[in-house]
């Protein structure tokens, strides 16, 4: 039997890490709310991971995001996944002492792949979640390239390419970002997902595009077996139930 999908919302953090905001590409943000609060109401909702994501990717927001991890984690019981600005295996252990379950690795690792192995050998392979943004461009490979700093800075390394590799060095999943789909409402993007799919063994969560029910299933039917998505959730547009009843409707596993 296939495992359940998961459904994961994401929770962008300001500067100072006490709200949740949201926006297109890391723009025009504006106010969610607590993240300990909605930690607690999106687990309430049936959400079965949490995400929570450093956008300033600062010493000072790491500083904060701790603390937001240590508050989140003595009041709910769904693993929690901690995204942007982890640099080293300090940083990991602090992290996972604070609560969390799993680090997002994106630019540190493309700068130094080697990373994800030390991280895997310490902390295991489960603790690894290589975060893949990618964006369509003509002439790579697989026509996707991977980005880094937050989606903005281009890196000529193939998508597909880097995930295989990533896993190969001990990634225990792949969150697969569409750069071009985030934020956009439009869908996921299905070829992104079906072309990383096709080469790693290890569970792929998808992310960027969601803007309504039927996006989800459409995403597990080209080989997700998460799904991650932010806006949608925050402002109402679909609930994590909806999502899941849509998901067994179309006759795939929820928990």
């Amino acid at each position: 039997m296939s495992a359940a999908v998961r459904v994961m919302p994401c929770l962008g953090l300001a500067a100072d890490a006490d709200r949740v905001v949201k926006g297109a590409c890391f723009t025009e943000l504006s106010d969610v709310g607590d993240p300990v609060e909605l930690a607690v109401a999106y687990e309430q909702a049936g959400a079965d991971e949490l995400v929570f994501l450093d956008l300033s990717c600062s010493s000072e927001g790491r500083s904060g995001l701790l603390e937001v991890i240590r508050a989140t984690a003595a009041v709910v019981s769904v693993p929690l996944t901690v995204r942007g600005g982890v640099r080293s295996i300090s940083d990991v252990d602090a992290f996972l002492r604070a609560g969390a379950d799993k680090v997002g690795l994106n630019t540190s690792a493309v700068e130094r792949p080697q990373l994800i192995a030390e991280i895997a050998r310490q902390f295991g392979s489960a603790v690894v979640t290589l975060c893949v943004d990618a964006r369509r461009v003509p002439g790579t490979m697989s026509g996707f390239e991977v980005m880094t700093r937050g989606g903005r800075q281009p890196t000529g390394t193939d998508a597909v390419a880097w995930a295989v590799c990533g896993a190969e060095l001990g990634a225990g999943e792949i969150l697969l970002n569409s750069v071009d789909a985030r934020g956009t409402g439009d869908g996921f993007d299905l070829d992104l997902i079906r072309a990383v799919r096709g080469v790693v063994d290890i569970p792929v969560i998808a992310s960027g595009g969601a803007g309504e029910l039927a996006h989800f299933p459409s995403a597990v039917d080209a080989g997700a077996s998460g799904l991650l998505a932010a806006s949608v959730f925050h402002i109402g547009e679909v609930s994590i139930g909806s999502v899941k009843r849509e998901l067994e409707a179309a006759g795939h596993l929820v928990l």
